[in-house]
């Protein structure tokens, strides 16, 4: 793994962190939906102005599909995500969110038969007890309202792994950055409604407005170009690994601009998730093995 390869996997994980802080500042004035809306389609209108100068293909006729990944992959999360976190911290959030793998392995093993490996099974059993001990031991005062959003935290990590299966199934040797311009502009087109009907509740200020904008150009659209360039580079078991450093910046972005403390609960239960999703995506043989072979090729280069 090359050191440029190092330092565009933390400059995605330290984009896609600063979402949970942009969501935190801007959705008690935007409101979910409107959030939602202005998000995906800022953000899909960059990618889609980007492919055009590039003169990509964007297969339109899969229209159905790309409404499909949209509201699996962002419709139904974003709007979650933004609702827990009209009461949830962002780095409470994040390390919640940090979930997805365990469920995108449920989903694979009900919906392709992936077998669930004694790995996978202790994983799940571990990433369960983490977000346990992180939900129970939390100075947080998680009435009813707070236990819902935690709900819809998990709820949006489940989503993300039906979408993850579902784009694995439906969109075999595409482009993935034809997935995300379609996905993204038809999450624009579901969810407009919902935003005309739900309008912003008071005048943005400009920390809003610029949170809104860091939040659709930084680590929306910016970010999965550079996670595509990320997959090129390094290939993808590097490029997933992004998802256990996510909660990290999130909660220094958090501490930093919002003054957000981090719970010992928070760090112990992230601490067992992270030992679980390494079991369940087997991303540590991945990593161990590229480490090793770029040991071996460095000793022969100098032998």
């Amino acid at each position: 793994m090359k050191m440029r390869d190092v330092i565009l996997l933390f400059l995605l994980a330290a984009v896609w962190g600063a979402s949970f802080l942009f969501v935190r500042v801007a959705v008690p004035v935007l409101r979910p939906f409107p959030l939602v809306v202005t998000r995906v389609l800022i953000a899909g209108s960059i990618l889609f102005i980007f492919a055009l100068l590039n003169r990509r293909d964007l297969q339109w006729w899969r229209w159905r599909q790309y409404l499909i990944q949209g509201v699996l992959n962002n419709v139904i999360p974003f709007t979650l995500i933004a609702l827990a976190q009209l009461r949830l911290t962002t780095s409470f959030a994040a390390m919640l969110n940090a979930t997805t793998p365990l469920f995108s392995a449920i989903v694979a093993a009900v919906w392709l038969k992936d077998p669930l490996t004694r790995e996978k099974l202790a994983g799940l059993v571990l990433g369960i007890i983490g977000v346990g001990v992180i939900v129970g031991w939390t100075p947080l005062a998680l009435d009813t309202t707070g236990l819902l959003a935690v709900g819809a935290m998990l709820v949006a990590a489940c989503s993300y792994g039906v979408a993850s299966v579902y784009s694995k199934i439906t969109f075999v040797g595409v482009n993935p950055l034809m997935i995300t311009i379609g996905q993204l502009l038809s999450a624009g087109v579901v969810a407009l409604p919902l935003a005309i009907m739900n309008p912003p509740a008071t005048e943005p200020t400009l920390d809003v407005l610029l949170a809104l904008l860091g939040l659709a150009t930084l680590s929306t659209a910016i970010a999965y170009l550079l996670y595509f360039r990320l997959i090129a580079s390094a290939g993808p078991t590097i490029a997933a690994s992004v998802t256990l450093i996510i909660p990290f910046f999130s909660s220094v972005w958090g501490a930093i601009f919002l003054g957000e403390t981090l719970e010992s609960g928070q760090v112990i239960g992230f601490s067992i998730i992270l030992v679980g999703l390494l079991l369940i995506t087997g991303l540590y043989k991945g990593v161990l093995t590229k480490f090793r072979g770029n040991a071996v090729e460095e000793v022969l280069a100098t032998s």
